[in-house]
């Protein structure tokens, strides 16, 4: 973190305030799980404004409209709290993990830290003129990305017709969401889209904690002869001892991470066994800081580390994680932002942009704004 440290020395970056906006980015793909049918992307938008002029911006993905309310209403208390501060994210993470101890630092009270930090890194790299990949030790450079923008819930034929779609831009891979009623039906579709697309396209399988232990071995191993490259949370993410039973018992490897609430929890995880391969998401890890732990963590056991959503941002982490491997892309951005990441031959284009690169299209986010 010295690289924080001698930044915000220079330049001397002060908290002013912060200002969000809740959001409903429209989905391009209906996207159909176990759980629910979503069509629309509720979505955090964040300004944290200094006295020097610099507005440090991040986004976030919250799941219901009301969580991103929520999450606004704890990220405004913690400005308030921190408001005159110098701009340095690990301190003043420190600082709010205190303040915030008797409330939990889980859940949205982390998700609104989180916000916080990467707006303040966004600021601080900003400030020093470089790109956040960069000013992490990183590099602006492509980075593998897969398209999770559709293939939810389906029947075969669809599912293989979005599957072709979704390859446009040179992706080399894809997410098919799974958990039909039976794995005849699972079977049905995997095979289908398998069949469609090239050979040299990798099938990422996504079960959303769909399945109990015994049902998600049963579906795994008949997986296994399908040509898919990962079988990620097949069960509830917090049965640690069943995905570690899984992830033995299985040729295929198991992917966890997206809910992983703090570098902790990838912990002991990784500990128990419990996958092959992580990707944490940014707001849940905890921001660009927590990020970074997980990614020394991943480090220090050789796991495979990739992104959950927020292509925008997690491509800059991306860039910095010594075992990074896959960037899931979904196209929300294009909807709001004033320049969406670019993708060429499946690789996401970092841009060579002070900080993260974020800017918001004031009239989309005028008319895609809820409450």
């Amino acid at each position: 973190m010295d690289s924080e440290r001698s930044s915000a020395q220079k330049t001397s970056l002060t908290i002013r305030g912060v200002s969000t906006a809740v959001i409903e980015a429209p989905m391009r793909f209906p996207l159909g799980t176990s759980a629910a049918t979503v069509r629309a992307a509720p979505l955090l938008l964040v300004d944290l404004a200094t006295e020097q002029g610099i507005v440090g911006r991040t986004y976030l993905f919250c799941y219901r409209t009301s969580a991103a309310r929520g999450v606004a209403a704890l990220l405004e208390d913690a400005v308030e709290l921190v408001r005159g501060q110098r701009v340095a994210p690990v301190e003043i993470g420190q600082l709010l993990g205190r303040r915030f101890a008797l409330l939990s630092v889980t859940g949205i009270a982390r998700m609104a830290l989180a916000a916080l930090d990467g707006a303040l890194w966004d600021a601080l790299a900003q400030a020093a003129g470089m790109p956040l990949a960069t000013m992490l030790g990183g590099s602006v450079r492509k980075i593998p990305a897969y398209n999770s923008s559709g293939l939810g819930l389906m029947a075969p034929e669809a599912a293989a017709d979005e599957a072709e779609l979704l390859l446009e831009r040179g992706f080399k891979a894809v997410k098919l969401r799974l958990g039909h009623p039976s794995l005849q039906q699972d079977m049905a579709v995997t095979r289908a889209v398998r069949a469609r697309v090239p050979e040299a396209i990798e099938i990422f399988v996504d079960y959303n904690q769909a399945l109990d232990v015994p049902e998600a071995l049963k579906r795994g191993l008949a997986l296994e002869g399908e040509g898919v490259a990962w079988l990620e949370e097949p069960i509830r993410h917090d049965d640690l001892a069943g995905c570690a039973a899984l992830a033995r018992d299985l040729k295929l490897p198991v992917q966890l991470g997206e809910n992983f609430d703090g570098p902790n929890q990838m912990v002991a995880a990784l500990r128990r066994g419990a996958c092959d391969l992580v990707m944490p998401d940014y707001a849940r890890i905890g921001g660009v800081t927590g990020w970074t732990q997980a990614a020394g963590i991943a480090a220090a056991e050789g796991i495979p580390m990739s992104s959950h959503l927020l292509p925008e941002v997690s491509a800059h982490l991306l860039a910095a994680t010594p075992t990074a491997h896959w960037l899931e892309y979904v196209d929300w951005g294009d909807s709001f932002l004033e320049q969406p990441i670019e993708i060429s031959d499946g690789y996401a284009i970092i841009p060579d942009r002070p900080g993260a690169g974020l800017s918001w299209d004031a009239a989309a986010v005028k008319r895609l704004r809820v409450g």
